[in-house]
This record gives structure tokens, sequence and C-alpha cells, in this order.
């Protein structure tokens, strides 16, 4: 076709959704000398919209194409919308972003928020996807046009002022190749601290928790705290530390969050300002491939106070993950990091994506996202998979299927989690 003379033509179904529609539609159009440009298609509680945008010559007869599609349509018992407009160039999108909207509830007022700030940076919303309803609501635009560092400042007080997440990231390949998945242990795989329930044992929790506290919030040198606080713990029976152990809970969605990227090939990691005494238990249990983490050291059956070796501190964290990504042939740009402690924050930064998990707030705006709900397989959505995917693979390891080749990229007593 000469693409001077060309026109298009859009055709918009409505209806109930069943099996045959779409295919039902592009057998009609067959029959006439039409070159299929765009079609997207989505179904919202069992109510299908299709859009198929064709484009044909300029004195075709597309009254008989017309007739031929609303025949279809009424045989279908189908709304039908059409309408002609000549083929002009399509300006080249831009700037292309994924804006991932977590919300519990995610109300309309949320949406409209969001949505008036991307209209108000001149950006457009080119596609919206559910990925998650329950126990979040999970929703994915792609957005086209924004510049990315100045949406995301926007987008983040629109979130505070609507109490919901929003996470910014650039689209194309770099978001599809996240392989390694390196998390810190303490309030992120697993509920609460274990230098706190340690010092349940020794008796002096109020006062290993204060400085846990002011550390987390950045206020205190991490290497002095710890010391400090793993001090308070000699003489303490090492038996205490299995208790500890076969007390320790895994963050809501944790095993179904690692389970379901290993299944992708995906790499894990955990970094640790705690103990190996705990963490190579959490190795153990979950498959983890790389760790780091303190050693307490026990004389005699005994804490004495002290820890052995360098400390793993906030720049020790950054550099066990430089350390595991080389190890796993794998490029610092794919990289996740997720945490929630000022300890954090090199290994947030130095990752190709850093997550804040419900985190101090020093950590929050550091972080290139942040998720605030208490459902550590949230961040699956941010990687673009759906609960939908996670649940049908689920249920296929239950029926025995065998599993698909890895694909290249994602569109004590064991501690409990789902």
């Amino acid at each position: 076709m000469d693409g001077s003379a060309q026109r298009t033509l859009l055709i918009t179904l409505t209806g109930r959704d069943r099996p045959g529609v779409t295919s039902r539609l592009f057998r009609t159009l067959a029959e006439f000398p039409l070159t299929v440009a765009d079609v997207e298609q989505v179904v919202i509680r069992g109510r299908l919209v299709l859009g198929v945008l064709l484009a044909y010559t300029e004195g075709a007869d597309i009254g008989r194409v017309w007739n031929a599609a609303e025949h279809v349509a009424n045989d279908l018992d189908m709304e039908i919308e059409l309408s002609t407009s000549r083929n002009r160039r399509m300006p080249k999108r831009t700037g292309r972003l994924h804006v991932t909207v977590l919300g519990a509830p995610l109300k309309p007022a949320a949406m409209a928020g969001i949505a008036g700030r991307i209209s108000a940076h001149g950006a457009n919303i080119d596609r919206i996807e559910r990925l998650a309803q329950n126990p979040v609501t999970c929703i994915e635009m792609d957005v086209s046009g924004a510049d990315p560092d100045a949406l995301r400042a926007a987008l983040t007080a629109e979130a505070a002022e609507q109490q919901v997440d929003v996470a910014v990231q650039q689209s194309g390949l770099s978001r599809r190749a996240k392989r390694l998945i390196v998390m810190d242990v303490d309030s992120t795989l697993i509920q609460g601290e274990v230098i706190e329930l340690l010092a349940e044992h020794a008796g002096c929790l109020d006062e290993v928790a204060k400085v846990t506290e002011a550390a987390m919030r950045g206020e205190l040198d991490f290497e002095g705290s710890l010391r400090e606080r793993v001090a308070l713990l000699a003489g303490l029976d090492a038996s205490a530390i299995n208790d500890v152990r076969d007390r320790l809970r895994l963050a809501a969605g944790a095993r179904t969050m690692v389970r379901t990227l290993k299944r992708l090939d995906y790499k894990f990691a955990i970094v640790s300002g705690g103990f190996t005494q705990v963490t190579d238990a959490l190795v153990d249990d979950l498959g983890i491939d790389y760790s780091a983490a303190n050693t307490l050291e026990i004389v005699d059956g005994k804490l004495t106070g002290r820890v052995t070796g360098r400390v793993i501190d906030r720049a020790g964290k950054a550099t066990a993950l430089e350390r595991f990504a080389r190890e796993a042939g794998i490029p610092i740009s794919q990289t996740v990091a997720i945490g929630d402690g000022a300890n954090d924050l090199d290994m947030l930064q130095a990752a190709g994506l850093g997550i804040a998990y419900n985190a101090k707030p020093v950590v929050r705006q550091a972080a290139d996202t942040a998720v605030n709900v208490p459902y550590l397989d949230t961040i699956l959505f941010l990687l673009g998979i759906s609960r939908e995917e996670v649940e049908a693979a689920d249920a296929a390891d239950l029926r025995g299927d065998d599993p698909p080749s890895p694909p290249a990229a994602p569109h004590g007593s064991p501690p409990s989690g789902r």
C-alpha cells in the first residue's frame, strides 16, 4: 500500500467475553484488503473490550468492511464502534516508564491523584493492567513522555497523600533483567530483630531495643552500636540461639517471593548485620545461594559478648552485594536490593533497583522505590509478575506438572511464612 494514501479504521467490540470472538472478527476481516496496524484486548469481570486498528488504501470500499464488522457484532450480541481517519504517523513515544501502584485498599481518589500528576507532567498513560487484587490491589501503568526523576518525585508526594505505594521504573530490557535479589534479614526477610530476641533471654531487651532503633534510623554508627549491644549478651548460654531459631517467623509472603523467583532462575542472597548462627538456618530452609552475616563468639558454651571477624555494616553490605554479583556473573545493574534500615542504604543505592521495605523515613527517601504493605511478595509486582501467574505456577507444582525452562525474563525449626 502507498503509505501517503492510507487511511485507518478503528473497530472496538465490547460485550460478554467467550471463546472465538477475536478469531471470528479476524476471519471476517480477512476477506478484505486490509493491514493490521494495532490490536489491544482486555477482559474486566468477564466483559471484553477488543480494539483493532486497520490500515487501508484510500478509495477502497470501506463500507463493505463496515457492514461486515457490524454483522459480526450483531451475531455475537456485542456493541461495536467504528471510526475512520487519515493514517498520520504517530510521534515516537519517549521516556517510557512503568508506574506501579499498590493499595490496601486502592481507592478511586488515589488513582485520580496519580493519573492527574502524570497528566500534569505532560505524560500519557499508554496501558493499564491489574497485577493483583489480594491481599493488596496492584495496578501497573505504562507511561510515556515523562521525565523519570520529576515524575517519581511528584508521584512520591501523591502516594504519601493518598496512603498508597507508587514505584516508577524505566521501561525496556533493564527492568526485565533483574537476576540477583539481595535482602536484608532482620525486619525484612524475617519479622523482628534477632539481637532483641537474644536480649530477651539475657534480660536486657529494653536497652538493646533502644540502641537498635537509633541505629536503624541512622543516628548511631552501626558497628559501634552492634558491638555495644552484643557486649550486653556476655555470659548468655549458647542454647538461647537455638530457641531464637525456633521462634523465627518469616515476613508474610517471603516463601512465595523466593519460590517464584527461583522458578525464574533468579539467584538469592541475604546480607545481615545479624548472626550466622541464625542466618545459616535460613540459607538451608529457603535455598539461598549466597549469604553474609556477623558471627557471635562462643567459648565454653557461652556468648563472650564479642563478634569474630570483620563486622558486616553499612559499607560491608554494599561490598557483599558486589561480591555476590561477581560470583554469580551478574552485572550490578541486574541486581535488586531490599532493606529497611540506614545500614542498608549503601546496598540499596549500589543495586540496579533499591527497594525500601517498610523502612525508616531516611531509607524511603533514598531508595529507588518503597513498599509499605506487610507482604514481601508484593515485590514480585514491581518486577512485572502478576498474582495470577504466581498462583498458576503454584497450582502446576501441586499437580506435578513438569516446570517450563526458565524464561529470559519475567512479564532450627524452619521459619513459618507462606
